[in-house]
């Protein structure tokens, strides 16, 4: 039987042809594979090769990676408070404001018998224990100090919060295991950034054997607000005291990165030697000698350093002495370097690194302005003569009769006249050719009111200081309570202000104008700056700049982490170190500062209103800021934390909302914690507030809205007259170009003014209602004051002073 052959198919003449594909403006899939022929791309071979790698060694290669990286954290743990590496530094913090936290150091150095003991010059308690292979140091911050406890915890390896069951063993248990200073703390401690934390209870012993376990169990629902994580360990024992140590150098190390990231030292030893000989002059300058275990970074010598309390300086030189505290007895190993200034046969300090000149980072923080350069502005010698001479004008007032030179400083200075010194005997032919002009009625109204009011002389000098001082008392109370008013005001009519009667609209908003819409309208940021901006740095990054420091740090050479060292700090004032001596046990820290970390330039600071105060801030009012390891002060201003290229000023910093604080201060990379402490009368300082370092932007615009408010008199459908928004004619011209808007969300704007007090039609896009509100938006950009002051030890100083005085 024969195979037919079957035909193959051809299309006719009628064959359908479809549309091809439009791929816009790109290139389609199909012509970009007609141009390559074939050629492929070098990172889909890289691929390409990877998957040609067979099950079981791509099995094999991860496993690989799972190992190493064991190994790099197993190497890690082992070296945490080893030989090698510098002790794990425990702060001890009470939780109660009556717990001596003396006695915990006692129970922890009696933990293992073969313990080595000893005492650092600056207070510091180390505890090596051979049987662990690790070294711990204790560190124990004054109680009631809120300074000097935030830092001790920002440094510390590990945190120690104790609180104790009873108070002694003929009482009971105690209502509260954290009282208001525990509270306080810990409440700070979280908000700046903790470590590795332990909670220990103590005297849990002398307790009532049945209630000792409801008792760790109330501790521990308290404790669970603030550490949800961390089981109560009880300390009463030296087993107790050895399982915390154990724990200590084994549990899980936090990373705390604003403090990983820099280099940083808690001082052992200390030692201040002046330049010249004359010891007992206060301005005289010296070199501080600080030593102990350095941690974070490798630290350099020509970079520069934070003290806190005494501010930003240059180093000399870092040396390297013999590590006093070592895990068991014997000479310890030093650094190796390739200077060394020993003779042969003698123990004594190498020197790591020297300072070069011509590498060395400037201690210069604020730009000098050139006053020819761009439009920049400065006064020059005879205009602050001028201006001096100025200030010996006196003004003339005509107040009511028996009116004191003090109760005139108050009157407003508007009506007043300025006149020199040297024109007090006037002619007399002035006076009588203005008694002539008058009319016999105007005269007769003239003696009337001489007889009731007399001229006053007065100077422009401020008021009597020491009486204004006397009834600063009487007043704080009022100015508290119209201060909280006003905060409520604003919060109910946002940014509404009362158009002025006695003066036109358009001077009294002359710096201020009208936008179409606040988001998209355009603002240029480098338009009417003050001359403080010519003070300040800008990056033109900033976060490419952050991330180029953060990489070039890890790859620094000088002094590595875990060392013992002595670094010699140039240029410290004895003044200084004088009043950190009168201080009681504050710890000394020194801080690594990265590149450009002590020039000024323009801080944004995100901040949250802490729940515990309900008392509005308002704005540019004088707070304590600590950012990091830096603590100053300022009056920031605040505005709406949003997005966009503007933001809205803030009046007030209301409770239970969240701002952006701006403010002049030094250069900061983020992350970074902040803590906004308010200065009591008593001295005593309140947290207010906590967040973080937004960034460093002197072009970030803040814009601060005016809002006038006017009433319909007369409705017509879309059209109504408006009154009490301007009282006249010439404001209502000058700002008819801009929008009104309504509370219940019409727009308009003005057509035209409507006689001479302050009527003016307008049109709306819709029927107006009689209960409606007519608004005009008008805005103008802020900046901060320059009112930054770093936080010295002479502050500090002077309060122990006049505590003790009192």
């Amino acid at each position: 039987m024969g195979i037919t052959k079957q035909e193959t198919h051809r299309a006719g003449a009628l064959k359908q042809t479809n549309k091809p594909h439009k791929t816009g403006r790109h290139r389609s899939k199909g012509s970009i594979g007609n141009e390559v022929k074939g050629r492929i791309n070098v990172k889909t071979l890289s691929k390409r090769a990877h998957k040609e790698l067979g099950k079981d060694a791509r099995r094999l290669q991860a496993q690989q990676l799972r190992q190493k990286k064991r190994e790099e954290v197993v190497a890690k743990k082992r070296n945490l408070g080893g030989s090698l590496a510098a002790p794990i530094l425990i702060a001890i913090i009470p939780l109660q404001e009556d717990l001596d936290p003396e006695s915990i150091v006692s129970i922890l150095t009696k933990a293992d018998d073969t313990a080595n003991i000893s005492i650092s010059p600056c207070g510091i308690t180390h505890i090596s224990l051979p049987r662990f292979k690790q070294r711990f140091s204790c560190i124990v911050p004054p109680v009631g100090n809120t300074i000097a406890t935030l830092d001790a915890a920002k440094v510390a390896t590990t945190i120690l919060f104790v609180t104790s069951a009873t108070s002694s063993p003929d009482r009971g248990p105690k209502t509260e295991a954290i009282d208001s200073w525990g509270e306080e703390i810990i409440r700070s401690a979280v908000a700046q950034g903790l470590p590795s934390t332990i909670v220990a209870l103590t005297n849990l012993e002398y307790v009532n054997p049945k209630k000792r376990q409801d008792t760790k169990q109330q501790v521990q629902k308290l404790i669970s607000k603030w550490l949800p994580e961390e089981k109560i360990l009880p300390l009463d024992k030296t087993v107790d005291a050895l399982n915390i140590l154990r724990r200590a150098g084994s549990q899980k190390q936090r990373n705390v990165t604003y403090k990983n990231k820099r280099a940083h030292l808690v001082a052992e030893q200390i030692k201040f030697s002046c330049n010249t000989t004359e010891t007992q002059d206060s301005n005289t300058y010296g070199t501080l000698e600080v030593t102990g275990y350095l941690r974070g970074i490798p630290l350099s010598v020509n970079g520069l350093v934070h003290i806190s309390g005494f501010g930003d300086f240059q180093m000399s030189r870092i040396e390297a002495p013999e590590d006093p505290y070592p895990l068991e007895k014997g000479r310890p190993k030093l650094p190796e370097t390739s200077q060394d200034n020993s003779m042969e046969g003698e123990i004594s300090t190498r020197v790591l690194e020297c300072a070069d000149p011509n590498k060395q980072e400037s201690l210069q923080s604020e730009n000098i302005p050139d006053p020819m350069d761009a439009e920049q502005t400065w006064p020059t010698e005879e205009e602050l003569a001028q201006a001096e001479a100025q200030q010996k004008k006196r003004l003339v007032k005509r107040v009511p009769k028996g009116t004191s030179e003090y109760q005139a400083a108050w009157i407003p200075d508007e009506d007043a006249e300025k006149v020199d010194e040297d024109l007090d005997n006037d002619s007399e032919e002035d006076e009588m050719s203005v008694d002539d002009a008058m009319s016999e009625t105007e005269s007769e109204q003239a003696v009337e009111e001489d007889e009731e009011y007399e001229t006053l002389t007065i100077s422009e000098a401020a008021p009597d200081e020491q009486r204004y001082d006397q009834q600063m008392d009487l007043l704080e109370e009022k100015q508290t309570m119209k201060k909280l008013k006003e905060a409520k005001l604003d919060a109910q009519f946002p940014d509404e202000v009362d158009t002025p009667q006695d003066i036109l609209a358009k001077n009294r908003f002359q710096k201020y104008r009208g936008l179409e819409s606040f988001r998209t309208s355009p603002w240029d940021p480098k338009e009417n700056l003050p001359i403080e901006y010519a003070r300040i740095f800008q990056f033109q990054n900033f976060d490419r700049t952050r991330k180029r420091i953060f990489r070039d740090c890890e790859n620094l050479e000088g002094a590595m982490p875990g060392w013992y060292i002595t670094v010699h700090v140039v240029n410290v004032s004895k003044a200084l170190f004088d009043a950190y001596r009168t201080v009681d046990n504050r710890p000394l820290i020194l801080l690594g500062l990265l590149p450009h970390e002590n020039k000024m330039s323009v801080l944004n600071i995100v901040l949250k209103h802490t729940s515990e105060n309900a008392e509005p801030i308002k704005s540019k009012e004088r707070l304590i800021f600590q950012c990091g390891f830096r603590r100053f002060t300022g009056c920031p201003i605040f505005s709406q934390h949003t997005n966009g290229n503007k933001h809205k000023y803030e009046r007030y910093f209301q409770p239970d909302s969240t701002v952006v604080a701006t403010m002049y201060a030094p250069i900061t990379f983020p992350p970074c914690p902040v803590l906004c402490f308010k200065e009591n009368r008593n001295g005593n300082l309140e947290l207010v507030a906590t967040g973080s370092i937004l960034s460093t932007n002197p072009d970030r615009i803040i814009i601060k809205r005016v809002v006038l408010s006017g009433h319909p008199f007369k409705v017509h459908k879309r059209s109504a007259v408006v009154r009490f928004m301007f009282f006249h004619r010439e404001d209502i011209n000058w700002f008819k170009p801009i929008q009104l808007r309504t509370k219940y969300g019409r727009r308009g704007h003005i057509k035209e003014p409507l006689g001479t007090y302050g009527h003016m039609k307008c049109v709306f896009d819709g029927q107006l209602k009689s209960q409606d509100t007519i608004l005009m938006n008008l805005y103008k950009r802020v900046f901060p004051k320059w009112t930054y002051e770093p936080c010295l030890v002479l502050d500090a100083a002077r309060q122990v002073e006049d505590v003790t005085m009192a």
